[in-house]
């Protein structure tokens, strides 16, 4: 086995009424979430786990799986088992992403892929509130935290509001909208999931028909003139939603 992977070291206690697969994913579920095993760190393969601690082979592949449907391992065909990076969790609100990471400590990059003037199709007049065909600003971005890929960032909004490719690439675009003098007061979203496209699992680094969480808003300012239209993917690994509820 390489240097470079990581081996459990437990003994596993066939007479406990815990099932062996949990034996083996809770305390390398715990090492991952504890930060002692940092993203990136490859795991053994299922065969060298299985005979390693004397286990079947569906055993050590069920404990992996476990792993994997937390969110805590990814496996690659070819590639191995690594620990993934920390996911971004961010509440339902009506915030920045550049600012949410910034405040969780991550260091955001922006790479802009698009920004053009277009005539509005009739979705996004509907959407702003304006006459089909009046010109909008296309604007497409590609945040990263560090340079890990996270999501696919489209926004739609008149022209003279719209800030440059330049500053783009450097601020938030909320904070951009409110050095302009927009305030941001509500906003109406619809969040949802779909599989990636070839090209969107190319730029997120995920294989094909991987999954994506989907945000879909438009944001109103203060006096109730809708601002921005989004439609805005992310990797599903890498980060989730949060709300708090309450019963009725």
């Amino acid at each position: 086995m390489s240097k470079e992977q990581f081996a459990l070291d437990i003994v596993v206690d066939r007479k406990s009424p815990i099932p062996l697969h949990a034996q083996i994913a809770g305390p390398l579920a715990q090492l991952i979430e504890s930060g002692k095993l940092p993203p990136g760190t490859r795991l053994e393969d299922e065969v060298s786990m299985a005979n390693r601690l004397q286990v079947s082979r569906p055993t050590a592949r069920k404990a992996l799986e476990t792993l994997a449907n937390r969110g805590l391992i990814v496996r690659r065909r070819g590639a191995g088992t690594e620990v993934t990076p920390r996911q971004v969790h961010r509440p339902m609100a009506l915030t920045s992403l550049h600012e949410d990471l910034m405040k969780a400590g991550h260091t955001p990059r922006t790479s802009v892929l698009e920004w053009s003037e277009e005539p509005a199709t009739p979705a996004i007049a509907t959407a702003l509130g304006l006459a089909e065909g009046s010109t909008v600003v296309h604007l497409r971005r590609l945040r990263m935290i560090e340079h890990r890929p996270l999501a696919i960032l489209t926004n739609y909004l008149p022209p003279e509001i719209a800030p440059s490719r330049e500053e783009l690439s450097r601020k938030g675009f909320y904070e951009l909208l409110k050095e302009r003098g927009v305030e941001i007061a509500i906003g109406v979203q619809q969040i949802g999931a779909r599989l990636a496209t070839a090209e969107e699992a190319r730029l997120l680094n995920e294989p094909p028909g991987a999954a994506l969480l989907t945000m879909q808003r438009t944001a109103y300012d203060t006096a109730h003139k809708a601002v921005e239209f989004g439609m805005h993917v992310y990797r599903a690994s890498q980060y989730t939603y949060s709300q708090t509820v309450f019963a009725n």
